[in-house]
């Protein structure tokens, strides 16, 4: 919930994620470009209130608006995903890695790897040197498994919202 000072003074409580917001994003992940004023018109609110709610969910980290490519067909020839096992905490390992700029996704699993990361590379070589020189250089790093990429098949952001 967000806190906001009513006219009178008082301060209210608006549900961030209230019915209008769910379907903003809704129309957002159908199309990121959807302008303010098409999305007005199917949430039933005016245009300058949409642009507020939009920002608020972006304000709030509830959200992005990015454009999303796949890596290999822009000029990155080398895109994988590495299972990591480490010794210790795997909370301080996994921001370290985050830090890597060629790391997109680091999620902590509780399955067969202890973290899970996407490595968007120039090329092979560059890919190598991010395992040998970044990854496996840290001393919590126990192990690790490559699995490189072929082809993107499928990537969707369209899930909705609950």
């Amino acid at each position: 919930m967000q806190m906001r000072r009513s006219p009178g003074g008082r301060s209210t409580a608006e549900p961030l994620l209230d019915d209008v917001n769910k379907a903003i994003i809704e129309q957002l992940q159908q199309d990121g470009r959807r302008s303010y004023a098409a999305m007005a018109a199917a949430v039933g609110l005016s245009e300058a209130a949409v642009r507020q709610r939009v920002q608020r969910l972006l304000d709030a980290g509830i959200m992005q608006i990015v454009a999303v490519t796949d890596p290999l067909r822009v000029g990155f020839r080398r895109e994988a995903m590495i299972g990591v096992r480490v010794s210790g905490d795997t909370r301080v390992v996994a921001e370290a890695l985050s830090a890597l700029p060629e790391v997109d996704y680091v999620v902590i699993t509780a399955g067969s790897f202890d973290l899970l990361l996407e490595i968007v590379a120039e090329d092979d070589e560059h890919l190598i040197s991010l395992i040998n020189d970044h990854i496996r250089a840290l001393p919590q790093v126990r192990e690790t498994e490559t699995f490189v990429y072929l082809r993107l098949v499928k990537q969707t952001y369209t899930w909705g919202v609950r």
